[in-house]
């Protein structure tokens, strides 16, 4: 079937002027963050509504067409788009719509995590989002979601209230704590391997002074930057989290990143005075944390080739340090780095069983970020990810897992429940999302 045969069908289906084998709505939902990403869709939907969804779903089985979702496109992978196959663009669906009684929003599948602190923020409230505005906010929260806020309000998944979901039958159902109980916890950091979600529950908190910014230290300071790090870690309170990083600094050398951020009351001068005096701190308080967030999309804009690899790790160890220090050093792009998300409070004291997403113990996320313009650094990162395994703790994150990077159980204990589900709801694997090992 040629792409024109597949736009005709689904002509038939969901308004003509919302299906493009080509043009320039077809060409905005083929790019995709990652510049590396070469696939092509046959054809792109432009989904308006949930009807669309199903239709196009629909369509894809009866045609024999592989599908796939595209909200934030900003999955390294390069899942949101399928070559040859269908392509539903959800960006139409972003409206978020705030109940400021019930702190709580209803969230479009293709709202971004700015579109979300916006909507939030006129009512003076925040939600637990990721670090980049531009994600998609359904992806992130489906497959788990570390953050700023983790430490007092969870996981982006743990800010779940319920979701309307697409299956692959084309049927819409509702999935909650009382509602298909089973779907709901899959839902909850097992990623989009069961439908196309269309809309989302999600709690919203009431909206606390946040203090932020990054510090920078010398990369001969590294040991004992990490070293202080780790006791201001493993003493924080649920209202600090504190992100790390070896990268490339204002000046393009190597240097290491500290980035705390307080949602309530904070005490930067305490937090230097721990770490030592940096090369430069830009700490502040901010009024609009929306504003904070999406300031931050200029540092990983779009257009670069771009290879994830991941790793958790318990703790800021010698042995750990020593490998992030030295890999950051073998970066073959100045682009490349290393990016290291705190993991605990609130997001720690949910059970592992409560939802798919399995790690719920103190831990840090290593995210290895080979990137570069023109430039592969996949044997970077794979040779990093090679040197931090043998202090890695068991499985992968989800979010970040690649489909060519094996993991023998990246969902831990519950990747028999999550196969079983699957199964259940996807059994002919309409749905090719984040890898259940």
């Amino acid at each position: 079937m040629t792409a024109e045969d597949a736009a005709r069908a689904l002509r038939t289906r969901v308004p003509a002027e919302q299906v493009h084998a080509s043009g320039p709505q077809y060409e905005s939902a083929a790019a995709l963050w990652n510049a590396a990403v070469v696939a092509r869709p046959a054809v792109v939907v432009e989904c308006r509504s949930t009807a669309d969804v199903q239709a196009s779903v629909r369509a894809a089985r009866e045609l024999g067409l592989p599908l796939s979702v595209r909200s934030g496109g900003h999955d390294w992978a390069g899942r949101a788009v399928v070559d040859g196959g269908i392509t539903l663009d959800l960006r139409p669906l972003n409206r978020v719509a705030v109940d400021p009684g019930r702190r709580a929003a209803v969230v479009g599948g293709g709202a971004q995590a700015n579109d979300v602190l916006a909507a939030a923020e006129v009512h003076g409230l925040t939600a637990a989002v990721g670090t980049i505005g531009t994600v998609g906010f359904a992806g992130l929260s489906l497959g788990g979601g570390y953050g700023p806020f983790l430490g007092k309000h969870g996981l982006a998944a743990d800010n779940l209230l319920g979701a309307e979901i697409v299956l692959a039958d084309g049927e819409v159902v509702l999935a909650n704590a009382s509602r298909l109980p089973d779907l709901w916890w899959a839902l909850r950091g097992g990623g989009g391997n069961f439908g196309v979600v269309t809309s989302l529950g999600v709690r919203l908190h009431a909206a606390a002074p946040i203090t932020t910014g990054p510090v920078w230290y010398p990369a001969p300071d590294a040991a004992r930057v990490f070293a202080a790090a780790a006791e201001i870690q493993a003493d924080a309170p649920d209202e600090l989290t504190v992100q790390t990083g070896v990268v490339a600094g204002a000046d393009g050398s190597l240097s290491v990143l500290v980035w705390p951020t307080w949602c309530g009351p904070a005490d930067p001068d305490g937090f230097l005075a721990r770490l030592g005096t940096p090369l430069a701190a830009q700490i502040e308080t901010v009024s609009s944390y929306a504003a904070e967030i999406a300031r931050r999309d200029a540092m990983f804009p779009g257009g670069r080739s771009v290879t994830i690899r991941t790793r958790s790790v318990p703790a800021f160890t010698p042995e750990v340090v020593s490998v992030l220090t030295a890999q950051a050093e073998a970066r073959t792009s100045p682009l490349s780095g290393l990016s290291i998300h705190h993991f605990h409070g609130a997001a720690a004291r949910i059970s592992a069983a409560e939802t798919a997403f399995p790690l719920r113990e103190d831990h840090l996320l290593v995210e290895v970020l080979g990137m570069g313009e023109g430039i592969d650094d996949r044997a970077w990162a794979d040779a990093t990810s090679a040197a931090l395994a043998p202090y890695a703790l068991p499985g992968a994150y989800a979010n970040l897992l690649g489909p060519d990077v094996p993991s023998a159980d990246p969902f831990g204990r519950n990747t028999g429940r999550l196969r079983d589900i699957k199964h259940r709801y996807d059994p002919d694997g309409v749905f090719r999302a984040i890898p259940l090992g």
